[in-house]
Parts: C-alpha cells; sequence; structure tokens
C-alpha cells in the first residue's frame, strides 16, 4: 500500500485534541473523514505528535496508508475539499509519498514548537483563542535568561504534567529561546520529544520570571526539586503552536526503537 506523508496545520480551538477519542470532534478523526469521504477507506493516521484541546499546529505532520496510489497534488486538494465540506479547522498544506519505513512519529529528530503570550492592558479580540493574554507588563530578557537555565539534559519531572504517561522524565531540551516583538512575546522550544505540559510549564513559570517573581536562580531550583510544586502554573493551551518537525535528510527513514518513542507529544 503506498504511504503518503503529509503536512498539516488546525486551529486546536473545536477539537478535543488531535488524538481520536470518544468524548469530542478530534484532528486526528477529522483528517480520517476526510479519506474515508474521498477513498471510501477507514484508516488509520499516525501523527507525529498528540495536541492537547486547544492547542494549535502550522506544521504537525502526519502519514497515512492508502489502497492506491494517488498524485501528491491531487491528494492534497481533494482532502482539503473534503475538509472545508465539513467545515473542519483543518488543511493539508503538502503531500508526498515515502517508503514504507517512514513513520511520521518514530522517524522524526526533533520537533519545533512556539508559545505566544501577549502582554498589554487591553483583552485581546483578533488574537482571542490565538495567545495567552498577560495583561501585567513582563521583562522578555528576565524570562530568556531564565529560560536557559533549562536548556540541556535534564530530569524534567518538574515541568511536566502529573498524568504524563513517559517512561522517562529526562529529556535533552535544544533550545528555549524567549523573544518579544511589541506586545507579542515568543517562546520557541526544540527537542526530540517533549513530556506531558512540558512546554506549557515553562511558559508559565517563565511568566513568573517576567513579572519578577521568579529568578533564573529560582527556576534552576525549580528544576533541580523534581517537584511537580515547584512548578508555576500551566499555561493555557491555546497560546501553543506545533510548528515544525525535522527527518533526516539523507532519505534513511528507518524509525527509532521503542526506546525512543516516549511521547514525541506536541506538549501537551
Amino acid at each position: 500500500m503506498p504511504r503518503y506523508r503529509m503536512v498539516v496545520e488546525y486551529d486546536g480551538t473545536p477539537y478535543v485534541g488531535w488524538q481520536r477519542q470518544d468524548n469530542g470532534a478530534s484532528v486526528q478523526g477529522a483528517l480520517e473523514a476526510a479519506v474515508l469521504s474521498l477513498t471510501g477507506e477507514t484508516v488509520s493516521i499516525r501523527g507525529a505528535g498528540r495536541t492537547d484541546s486547544g492547542v494549535h499546529a502550522m506544521g504537525q505532520v502526519i502519514h497515512v496508508d492508502l489502497a492506491r496510489d494517488w498524485p501528491a497534488y491531487k491528494l492534497r486538494n481533494a482532502l482539503n475539499a473534503h475538509l472545508a465540506l465539513a467545515g473542519e479547522a483543518v488543511a493539508v498544506l503538502d503531500a508526498e509519498a515515502v517508503p514504507d519505513a517512514f513513520d511520521a512519529r518514530f522517524s522524526a529528530l526533533k520537533r519545533h514548537y512556539l508559545y505566544r503570550i501577549i502582554s498589554r492592558p487591553a483583552r485581546l479580540a483578533i488574537e482571542a483563542n490565538r495567545a495567552w493574554w498577560v495583561a501585567k507588563p513582563l521583562d522578555h530578557d528576565a524570562m530568556h535568561a531564565a529560560a536557559q537555565r533549562l536548556v540541556g539534559h535534564h530530569d524534567f519531572t518538574t515541568f511536566r504534567s502529573a498524568h504524563c504517561q513517559a517512561i522517562s522524565p529526562v529529556r535533552t531540551l535544544d533550545r528555549l529561546d524567549v523573544t518579544r516583538h511589541g506586545d507579542l512575546i515568543e517562546i520557541r522550544a526544540s527537542a526530540q520529544s517533549f513530556l506531558h505540559n512540558q512546554i506549557r510549564s515553562f511558559a508559565g513559570t517563565l511568566k513568573l520570571a517576567g513579572e519578577g517573581r521568579m529568578t533564573p536562580d529560582d527556576v534552576a531550583a525549580a528544576l533541580a526539586a523534581r517537584n511537580r510544586a515547584a512548578c508555576g502554573p500551566v499555561a493555557p493551551p491555546h497560546g501553543l503552536y506545533f510548528m515544525q518537525v525535522d527527518y533526516p535528510t539523507d532519505g534513511n527513514w528507518r524509525p527509532f526503537s521503542a526506546t525512543h518513542t516516549t511521547e514525541g507529544r506536541a506538549d501537551l
């Protein structure tokens, strides 16, 4: 059966999350319904990461096996037509045929996320459900300095959900940068994989640093505590975006072993 890789964007607001569930509409379910409507096939789509309710994506990657060959652009356009007809807040940006060894989740080398905070006195209108509104002034330089204490190979028990199913809390965080553009503060994170609620936990803690309520040393101490109680409040989901997934460029799609599968979640 031909395998296709697709890049997908979605507004997470109307969905219970990426993963198909019994308690509401999901992004995975919307895509699988579009495939069924187009081809008559009942498929199971795998994503590079599972996002929680309200979390958005601009570069989620999926793969699906279909019964027949499709020109990639026709598959993309046809699925988008069916998604639009169903009123889904999901779009397929790109599609391509890939070898059977490619796995959207297990072949991934790195995942990139963005968390958006808008710091201003006035509430959000256009950006409602697109960013976390913080009315207090935030010092983004202080946030960035604190963020650097989290970069590297650590036990991130403090910054993962109590419901996280990962076998180990140890991860290598490659990047955690904080920048500002006017009222918009952007937190960008990169790693091979993340724990459940890890990025939103980072964002909530860094907000406290931006308010002057935590220093970089305080954030380092919270990390070292390996205690969920040391974490700041978990930031709301609507500020989080799954931006991009990196894969090998040499065509070697051999999936990682089970020891590396831990939860290429998208926070989650």
